[in-house]
């Protein structure tokens, strides 16, 4: 049997979409794990620092190790704790000199859009991607165009890459809370979503200034997450009065959200994936995206597109769906099936296929959980 330990430091921090990707995979890991141990000899133990909200998992072990937390926890408790097996890091980053490791490395938005981030998270992060790239074992990502990304900018070899896509349908199982629609007063006239996030690659700026225009005056853009009005403006945008500030939502609220809006607008200049069209997509809401990053691909055609710096093609689009209920239960249908492709019971398939080829490449240093611990970590 070989112990595959997984990094457990995304339970300490705030759910973004990277910790949703690690958390949905280890329940798809988890409902098949005895599946795995027989099948293939693969078991898998969480390490987590303290401090840490740990779920409870059926078959996947969990273990508190160290004193530490964050970045010192991850680069010195987490790989000692590990040295005896394969270290799975699902969030971009893990201990740089645990050279039995496979990291997940989402996208290289750190690198191509450095004005998304702090001077300090990107100094490092440029420093530890390629390392980590060069080093460890493997290098997994979510999208072709992430792939390509990694590569053209030298964090790694391509054969050095695997492609393992999200999966969508972990918001197909909530149930949706339609409450939240009365909440914000968005009984009358129709309504677009989108997020509360002032980073640049996110884009917001040209739904501002496309709901801003008076062809819009009559649909509000609701916009979910932790950036406020002040932010936008702080930021030197412009916030029109039919923008609605709806704060951190529960996935319940979400649904019921997407469930009564007229679309989901995603203008991002560059994503890895594309996961909030997709939820919306497999939720019965169209969706409109800027065709930049991996939103083409992830959507393939079961989208509408809007040029990222053109308003009035976003206009164009929303007025589109507003008044085209036909075309609009086309992208609903189209939507549907697209995300009907994105699971994440396929995703965690598709990660223990990869786990299970680069420990029958390398059998001697993955022997068991107890050997191999004259390994460089």
């Amino acid at each position: 049997m070989t112990t595959v330990f997984i990094n457990g430091r995304f339970l300490s921090a705030p759910l973004t979409g990277v910790q949703r990707v690690a958390f949905q995979l280890l329940e798809a890991l988890d409902s098949n794990e005895p599946f795995i141990s027989d099948k293939l000899g693969l078991s898998f133990e969480l390490l987590y620092p303290g401090g840490a909200a740990v779920a409870k998992y059926r078959n996947i072990g969990s273990r508190k190790v160290g004193i530490l937390g964050g970045q010192a926890w991850e680069q010195f408790e987490l790989a000692r704790a590990a040295s005896g097996g394969l270290l799975l890091n699902l969030c971009n980053m893990g201990p740089i000199a645990k050279r039995q490791s496979v990291t997940m490395i989402h996208d290289a938005q750190v690198h191509t859009s450095p004005k998304s981030y702090s001077a300090a998270f990107r100094l490092w992060y440029q420093f530890a991607h390629p390392t980590i790239g060069r080093f460890h074992r493997q290098i997994l990502t979510v999208s072709s165009f992430s792939k390509a990304e990694l590569v053209d900018r030298g964090i790694a070899a391509a054969e050095r890459v695997s492609v393992i896509p999200n999966g969508c349908d972990h918001i197909t199982r909530v149930t949706p809370d339609p409450s939240i629609v009365a909440r914000l007063r968005l009984e009358s006239g129709p309504f677009v979503v989108s997020t509360a996030n002032t980073q640049h690659h996110k884009n917001i700026g040209i739904l501002l200034q496309a709901f801003a225009n008076r062809r819009l005056h009559d649909t509000r853009l609701i916009l979910f997450g932790s950036a406020t009005h002040k932010d936008f403006e702080a930021a030197g945008h412009h916030v029109p009065s039919n923008v609605v500030f709806a704060g951190r939502l529960r996935d319940e609220e979400v649904a019921g959200l997407l469930g009564s809006a007229l679309c989901l607008a995603c203008p991002s200049l560059t994503e890895g994936f594309g996961l909030m069209p997709l939820e919306a997509m497999a939720l019965g809401c169209p969706a409109i995206i800027a065709p930049c990053g991996g939103l083409a691909e992830v959507c393939a055609g079961a989208a509408l597109m809007a040029a990222p710096d053109d308003p009035i093609e976003w206009i164009r689009q929303i007025e589109q769906l507003t008044y085209s209920p036909g075309l609009r239960e086309e992208m609903t249908q189209l939507g549907r099936e697209r995300a009907s492709h994105y699971t994440w019971r396929n995703s965690a398939s598709m990660l223990v296929g990869e786990l299970s080829r680069i420990i029958s490449a390398h059998p001697r240093t993955h022997a068991s959980s107890h050997a191999a611990t004259h390994e460089l970590v």
